[in-house]
């Protein structure tokens, strides 16, 4: 197969995440300003796009705080730097069971909300972009579930598309792309969809080539794609994906590291793939061509 790299890049950097990641690196953002802040020097280093979780101030823990998306929101939207805002809705789908002898009642931890509820700070906040994690899947721990049902990913689409927010489809394996394709097909989503191609998260797609490139031969043509390694193989994934056609994303919600011994912050993994990007002869883009290449409209709900 020829390559055919892509030449205008974006890069994404996905700030804090919900993993429990907050006291291992002191650079993970946990208050709604640090988040902000982090996001606003990743910007600054020539991330396009953020994708932003909220996390408890205090415990560092992950929340769906709409206090705390607010106030992260104002925060990136009085900058004095331009980002497209990129919100997740992945949480409130966690079901974590019992033991494997008695699975019932359900465990501590579990969060398990309905599709309006799910969504309610994207309804609130508008950013351009949200998350929609399409397909259910078993995560590290023994006993979690990220759950996301054919009927809550269509009630949430159809929630997001009506709100005038781009889904970014999150896949973490090959049959997440065939189920986003039936939500195209079934016009919950448009057309021409966005989708973000996870690797190495455990129980997903493993992190290695033959599987990146299946699911990137699994993507429509008309798709606009980037992809993401976790841990120590972030950075290879960035040249991976801009040689198979795709866009970049980096930060602290999937790997902490620089190098060896060295702890990052978010400005530094960004500086790193932008470095990467364009000494393999592409362009790094901003966020007005973001913004024109996936028809996107910045809004302030509260101007």
């Amino acid at each position: 197969m020829p390559l055919a790299m892509n030449r205008e890049v974006f890069i994404t950097c996905a700030v804090t995440g919900s993993g429990a990641t907050q006291d291992r690196s002191p650079h993970v953002p946990r208050s709604p300003q640090q988040i902000a802040d982090s996001a606003i020097a990743a910007a600054r280093a020539g991330a396009a796009v953020v994708h932003c979780h909220v996390r408890d101030p205090e415990t560092g823990a992950p929340s769906r705080s709409l206090a705390y998306y607010r106030e992260v929101t104002d925060r990136i939207r009085a900058a004095d730097i331009d980002m497209v805002l990129n919100l997740t809705a992945g949480m409130g789908g966690d079901i974590v069971f019992g033991n494997a002898t008695q699975p019932l009642p359900l465990a501590a931890g579990t969060d398990m909300v309905g599709a309006a509820e799910r969504v309610a700070h994207i309804a609130d906040c508008l950013p351009e972009i949200c998350t929609l994690d399409c397909g259910t899947m078993n995560f590290a721990e023994a006993d979690y579930v990220m759950t996301n049902t054919p009927g809550m990913l269509q009630a949430m689409g159809q929630m997001m598309t009506q709100l005038g927010v781009t889904p970014e489809i999150e896949a973490f394996d090959t049959g997440h792309l065939w189920y986003a394709k039936q939500l195209v097909a079934d016009g919950v989503l448009g057309p021409d969809a966005l989708v973000q191609l996870c690797m190495g998260v455990p129980w997903g797609a493993p992190d290695d080539l033959n599987t990146f490139m299946a699911m990137v031969n699994n993507v429509p043509d008309n798709w606009i794609f980037s992809g993401f390694g976790l841990g120590r193989n972030q950075m290879a994934y960035v040249a991976a994906s801009v040689l198979a056609g795709g866009n970049v994303r980096v930060g602290l919600e999937d790997n902490l590291w620089l190098g060896k011994g060295v702890l990052a912050t978010n400005a530094q993994l960004v500086s790193r793939a932008r470095t990467i990007i364009e000494n393999m002869g592409a362009r790094v883009i901003g966020p007005d061509e973001v913004r024109a290449k996936l028809g996107l409209t910045k809004r302030n709900p509260r101007s």
